[in-house]
């Protein structure tokens, strides 16, 4: 039996990871950011969408990467994701946005426990799809971890 869900494609450095499109609100060229100096390396920063400050979260930092300068395939993926009972608007810096596409669930593997980079928690499962491995991030629990360490829940600083 399928368990199909679609999603949206991207890459961080060589990887290529999926979000439920059903979370994404927008895709944006890179913002103007507005770093905050207290923030934690995760969510550095800050950015206005629609009108509203969002914090924009660096998943590369997350998965343990060098996270470069943006380049023009660069995109801020702005998602909307219940944190601690809040949907809260957070934007994510990709280093490229590919495309929608279609997942089967069905074929999906829990990640690996040894000789992966990441910690386990952070990822949901992975999917082989044409040759290559896509890893769906638990967001949920990156976030959830990340408010655990910084001592409050995800938000952006008004």
């Amino acid at each position: 039996m399928t368990q199909e869900i679609e999603v949206l494609t991207f890459d961080l450095q060589d990887e290529t990871f999926a979000l439920e499109a059903s979370i994404v609100r927008e895709i944006m060229d890179m913002p103007i950011v507005t770093i905050v100096p207290t923030a934690s390396k995760l969510v550095g920063g800050v950015i206005n969408f629609r009108g509203k400050v969002i914090p924009l979260a660096n998943l590369h930092i997350a998965f343990g990467m060098e996270a470069g300068p943006p380049t023009i395939d660069s995109r801020t993926v702005v998602i909307e994701l219940d944190i601690d009972g809040v949907a809260s608007f957070i934007g994510l810096r990709t280093d490229k946005v590919n495309e929608v596409t279609t997942l089967d669930l069905s074929r999906s593997e829990p990640p690996p426990s040894v000789g992966m980079r990441w910690r386990s928690e952070y990822v949901k499962c992975v999917v082989k799809q044409g040759g290559e491995f896509i890893v769906l991030p638990d967001l949920r629990n990156i976030f959830s971890i990340h408010s655990e360490k910084t001592g409050g829940p995800l938000k952006a600083v008004a």
